[in-house]
């Protein structure tokens, strides 16, 4: 459940891989020197780059720089989805796009990507489209798109930048506890009453020092982080047109009236106005 390097093999003649990969009951906590392009659709999903830990509606665009932790985009979605992973060597940007200048824009693009970059609105819409043709074409005229595709992001004012900070794996490397097994207890005891004493006792910690341990890594309280991964539990049951009293307790709350609060404050809208907004899409 440790970070794990992950070893990536490309195809002889290829500086670039593409596939779609289902692995959401593997939680795969990992980093590679490579860099990663990552297009995930599902009705609700959650995304931790560094320390950044999120939820996304609909699609992800994310692009993820070298030896950045991240989980697997698509761990724990329980409804179907569609996810296209693109990544390239670590030479590309040395060999190929530093030593010509018209690739500036591309080069201060990857520069940046250590902080994860996460992109939406139109630009989200045309990557997406040209990430699906790049697999049917063949080496040279995919090579050229891959090229167009970081060219459009670079152009992008529609990004954001997930961390404030590097996140890098050196970041990470005395770091003895693991992160998986916090998240395993979490996932199993969400809708229950998840005990901070005993997890720090799973990992080997005082209840201060996890506290201290886990706010270093993600940003968030432990309190906090329960609530918010309640929340977006909550959202994928209220696609699924549950009664928002029913979800409320099904994610651990027992208040309905804290419950509202609670989603309005990380969703910015009442339940109910976000179970009419989505369900009407998904219906239509």
């Amino acid at each position: 459940m440790k970070i794990q390097k992950e070893i990536i093999d490309f195809e002889d003649g290829k500086s670039f891989k593409i596939f779609e990969p289902s692995m959401k009951h593997c939680f795969f906590w990992h980093y590679h020197p490579e860099i990663e392009l990552v297009y995930v659709e599902a009705l609700n999903g959650i995304r931790h780059v560094g320390k950044n830990i999120s939820g996304f509606m609909e699609s992800d665009l994310l692009l993820v720089g070298s030896n950045v932790p991240h989980l697997n985009f698509d761990y724990g979605i329980k409804t179907e989805y569609k996810q296209v992973v693109l990544q390239f060597k670590e030479n590309f940007l040395q060999e190929m796009i530093l030593p010509v200048p018209e690739f500036d824009d591309i080069k201060k693009l990857l520069d940046r990507s250590y902080l994860g970059l996460s992109f939406f609105g139109e630009t989200k819409k045309i990557v997406a489209k040209k990430l699906h043709l790049i697999k049917e074409k063949k080496p040279f005229e995919s090579l050229i798109a891959l090229i167009e595709v970081l060219q459009i992001l670079s152009q992008s004012t529609e990004v954001i930048e997930l961390n404030k900070e590097d996140t890098r794996v050196k970041w990470f490397l005395n770091d003895k506890i693991r992160m998986g097994t916090i998240y395993d207890y979490i996932n199993e005891n969400y809708d229950k009453n998840p005990n901070v004493n005993i997890i720090a006792e799973m990992v080997s910690l005082s209840t201060p020092a996890f506290c201290r341990y886990f706010k270093k890594q993600t940003n968030m309280t432990f309190t906090d982080f329960v609530n918010n991964y309640r929340i977006n539990q909550a959202k994928m049951l209220l696609l699924q047109n549950l009664g928002i009293t029913e979800v409320c307790f099904q994610v651990g709350f027992e208040s309905v009236s804290y419950f509202n609060k609670l989603f309005k404050k990380y969703i910015g809208e009442t339940p109910t106005a976000f179970k009419k907004k989505h369900l009407s899409k998904i219906e239509n």
